[in-house]
């Protein structure tokens, strides 16, 4: 598949909100699907962003495209693994065009979900490796494991930061790599992609089955406990028509479990800062 046009819904608006921002710990800003935004007083990175408009009937997009991304930038961007809605070049290759690094595993080069340029040289690819650490600005960042069927090498992100710690794994079900995660890390800000088994229309051999890409809900509760994660943020649910679920009903999930110790439902364009609970109102609000 490819999708070379990026038709922001929203136009420069959350591009001038995000840049505008002066954090002074680490801002989060989700982007729908399972992009996010994160942003120091002096780095910006971008994990998994994904601006294209699907492709239908298989992959039909359920919500605004809230960004262009060549209004914006970032030092890095990190890529869990090779599926078109985390590796995409026209959504992360504008964010490098004035520096920055891609990072990803070795198969989101090889094998990606797209047909065309990568956008970035040689000279700005990193490859990745569970195990591996490095810094970007004032971000540390640790590749750990992931267990995600659906994809050929999926990893997953610690970003440490003195305000706090975020974990992003990409499409991972349950893995037995959290529970290190979590006796490794004090995780405070996790995300969890979420969703519903749905019947997807499956182009490739022409049959509509029942499919299950993201984790149930018990099973992020069996995921947040595992990592110990303090604050959970579930993503993904608000994506793929079909495939979308109610996060809301986490609560009932999560209630009687030690982990989380909070639930923070967010809707595409929201912030949340590491550090402090809660949605960040946008600059016009508050």
């Amino acid at each position: 598949m490819t999708q070379d046009t990026i038709h922001a819904t929203w136009g420069d608006w959350l591009t001038a909100e995000i840049a505008q921002a002066e954090p002074d710990g680490v801002a989060v800003w989700y982007l729908g699907c399972n992009g996010f935004v994160l942003k120091s007083p002096t780095t910006t990175l971008y994990v998994d962003p994904y601006f294209g408009d699907g492709d239908p009937p298989k992959l039909i997009r359920m919500i605004p495209v809230p960004m262009d991304p060549a209004d914006g930038a970032a030092d890095a961007v990190l890529v869990t693994h090779e599926h078109i809605d985390h590796m995409h070049p026209p959504s992360y290759g504008p964010l490098l065009d004035d520096g920055g690094t891609l990072y990803a595993p070795r198969a989101s080069y090889d094998s990606p979900d797209y047909v065309g340029d990568l956008r970035v040289g040689s000279g700005k690819r990193s490859v990745v490796s569970e195990g591996d650490s490095f810094a970007v600005g004032d971000f540390t960042v640790h590749v750990r494991d992931a267990d995600d069927g659906d994809a050929i090498e999926p990893v997953s992100y610690v970003v440490e930061h003195d305000a706090g710690t975020f974990f992003h794994p990409g499409d991972s079900k349950p893995a037995a790599a959290f529970e290190r995660i979590g006796d490794e890390f004090d995780v405070e800000l996790g995300v969890l992609a979420f969703g519903s088994v749905g019947r997807i229309h499956h182009t490739e051999d022409g049959e509509t089955r029942p499919t299950k890409w993201y984790m149930t809900e018990n099973e992020v509760v069996e995921a947040a406990n595992a990592l110990q994660l303090d604050r959970l943020l579930p993503s993904h649910f608000d994506m793929w028509k079909g495939v979308t679920g109610d996060p809301k009903a986490l609560h009932e999930h999560v209630s009687s479990y030690r982990y989380p110790r909070e639930l923070e439902v967010v809707r595409i364009g929201d912030r949340v800062d590491l550090g402090s609970s809660g949605v960040v109102p946008p600059s016009t609000h508050r």
